[in-house]
This record gives structure tokens, C-alpha cells and sequence, in this order.
């Protein structure tokens, strides 16, 4: 695993990043590694170019898993790692029947743990879903 691709040790925190390091100009780490755990930042429907998905939510919800993925990888993990999800939707009402779909497409028994929330705004005025994980560190476990 390359210092790109793998992780940086600062004390027992250990940052983990992909390449490209997408939140590396807002000074936020895409996951950190410490207690055992692996925390992955939320991730949104966007590419590695920084672009939007098209195609509306169910669209956008895959690419967040999918960049969740990434990053669950670059830690030396996989979804069947995760034991908590939180999801953030702008539209509950429309879109709970999509986020049952995404978990049934990425997630697998036993189910993690879920926080479904609705907010009024993510970090990008067109972004409709953001999908934080925690994932077991078995290696450390």
C-alpha cells in the first residue's frame, strides 16, 4: 500500500486517503483509523473530478456508496466491515423507498446499525445524499 493510497500515522490516529485525496483542500480526512475502528467522512454522488452525478438520487446514492467503498478499500476493509451508517437525504419523504434499494445493493446480514436523517442542505446546493460510515477494524480487533 503506497503513503497515497494507504494511510499516514499521526499518534494513534491513523489517516486514511484515496488518490486522488478528494477532502484534502477542505482539511478533512476521508477516514481515520483509531480504537479499533475505521470512520469514514460522508461521502456524496460525486466523481473523483469533483462533478455531481447525474441522473437524480438513486444515481448520486450509488456513487456515495461506491465512493464509501473507496475509501472502506484504501483502509484495507470491505461494507461487510461496517457496523454503522448514517445516511443524509434532503427529501425523506420521496427518497425512503430509494435508500432501501441502496442499502439492499451495498450492505448485507447482518444489517449495521442506521441513522437516516433528513437535512436542508449538504455541502453542495445539488447534492441529495451524503453516507458516513464506521467500520470494525478486525486486523486490530
Amino acid at each position: 500500500m503506497s503513503s497515497e493510497e494507504g494511510a499516514a500515522t499521526v499518534g494513534h490516529v491513523e489517516k486514511i486517503a484515496t488518490t486522488p485525496d478528494w477532502y484534502a483542500p477542505y482539511r478533512i480526512s476521508q477516514a481515520v483509523r483509531a480504537g479499533g475502528f475505521v470512520y469514514v467522512s460522508g461521502q456524496a454522488g460525486f466523481e473523483e473530478d469533483g462533478t455531481t452525478v447525474e441522473g437524480g438520487f438513486l444515481e448520486q446514492g450509488r456513487q456515495a456508496f461506491r465512493n464509501v467503498g473507496r475509501v472502506l478499500e484504501a483502509a484495507g476493509l470491505a461494507f461487510t466491515d461496517v457496523v454503522k451508517v448514517g445516511i443524509f437525504v434532503r427529501d425523506m419523504a420521496t427518497n425512503l423507498p430509494h435508500v432501501i434499494t441502496l442499502r439492499g445493493e451495498f450492505l448485507a446480514e447482518p444489517y449495521p446499525a442506521d441513522t437516516l436523517v433528513e437535512v436542508v442542505s449538504l455541502a453542495q446546493p445539488d447534492w441529495q445524499i451524503e453516507v458516513e460510515v464506521i467500520a470494525l477494524d478486525r486486523s486490530t480487533a
